[in-house]
């Protein structure tokens, strides 16, 4: 028996609705993508959105003479192991030099190798040692250094597992709030707990917890103590914080002071981890792409809107590599 022309149209028109409808269940879930599908955490730290986020607060944390075979991939290294595997890893990262000091002045100022020699002693600046250089702690509006065993606000003498040397807003004379912005490192709870994170935080435990004087095992467990303590606080929640975690120098191989380190491959001594944790970075990701100190600087300039001090005005940034 025939079917009669409007029954046949009205069953064409269901099905094509039915096959619409279809396509729009089975796309929804790329279109998810385009949004937070989670909210940040100690437990899923990156990879939450997968659109850059405008980000506010830039944290910095150094560890100590470490080089990145030693770390990455070692059994005593577990939570950065797992911190890496669940954010993103620069594996071509190298520091600027040797001894530590000069590293820690040139991510901070951009000052070039040539410019260092006076601080290849890892000297004291009660004893003298400064730059009137420019430097990312002086670029932004609100920054604070928060230094574990710290004795004293802005402490330029070493004490106990304090090293001075470790702390390098302390070495920059063009600094006039170093006093009361270079705190001891129990600030930072207050801080985050009050939502007062500044714009820029350089983070350094002590010579124990940074790994100097101590072993990777107990610096890997102090991170895990104290990194989910950011990771799980609102401003990070929020999507504004992105952190750096890396170390100072590598270790063995050559350790030359005022070694040229910046681009070299063939030293494991200048080759060091960093990773990059933050909302928007994807979980496990990783660049094989040549960065160092003065990339570091640079991205968090981009970051925050700031002009490029010195090296970093010709170093790659890390942005578009860990989708920042």
């Amino acid at each position: 028996m025939p079917v009669p022309k409007k029954r046949w149209a009205v069953a064409v028109l269901g099905a094509a609705l039915l096959g619409l409808c279809g396509f729009a269940a089975t796309a929804a879930p790329a279109l998810a993508g385009t949004h937070p599908s989670a909210t940040p955490s100690a437990s899923q730290p990156c990879g939450t959105t997968a659109k850059a986020g405008s980000y506010k607060h830039i944290i910095w944390i150094f560890m100590e003479n470490h080089s990145y075979p030693d770390v990455i991939g070692s059994s005593q290294a577990a939570y950065i192991n797992t911190v890496a595997k669940d954010c993103g890893s620069a594996t071509n990262y190298h520091n600027i030099t040797h001894p530590s000091l000069p590293n820690y002045v040139a991510a901070t100022s951009g000052l070039a190798l040539s410019s260092l020699p006076g601080f290849l002693p890892d000297c004291s600046p009660a004893a003298g040692c400064n730059t009137a250089a420019k430097s990312i702690f002086g670029q932004v509006k609100t920054w604070k250094s928060y230094e574990e065993n710290m004795p004293s606000n802005c402490a330029r003498a070493n004490a106990g597992n304090y090293a001075v040397r470790h702390n390098p807003a302390a070495y920059f004379t063009s600094l006039h709030n170093c006093s009361s912005n270079d705190v001891p490192y129990s600030r930072l709870a207050t801080d985050l707990a009050h939502n007062q994170l500044p714009q820029f935080s350089f983070i350094t435990p002590n010579l124990i917890d940074d790994m100097h004087n101590g072993t990777i095992a107990p610096g890997s467990k102090w991170l895990a103590a104290h990194l989910p303590a950011i990771l799980n606080s609102a401003e990070y929640k929020g999507g504004s914080t992105a952190i750096f975690l890396t170390w100072d120098e590598g270790e063995e191989g050559q350790e030359v002071r005022g070694e040229r380190c910046s681009t070299n491959t063939s030293d494991v001594s200048c080759h060091i981890p960093m990773l990059v944790i933050s909302p928007s970075t994807k979980a496990g990701s990783k660049s094989g792409t040549l960065f160092n100190h003065f990339s570091l600087l640079a991205t968090t300039e981009q970051l925050l809107g700031l002009a490029k001090l010195g090296q970093a005005a010709s170093a790659a940034t890390m942005t578009k590599a860990f989708n920042l």
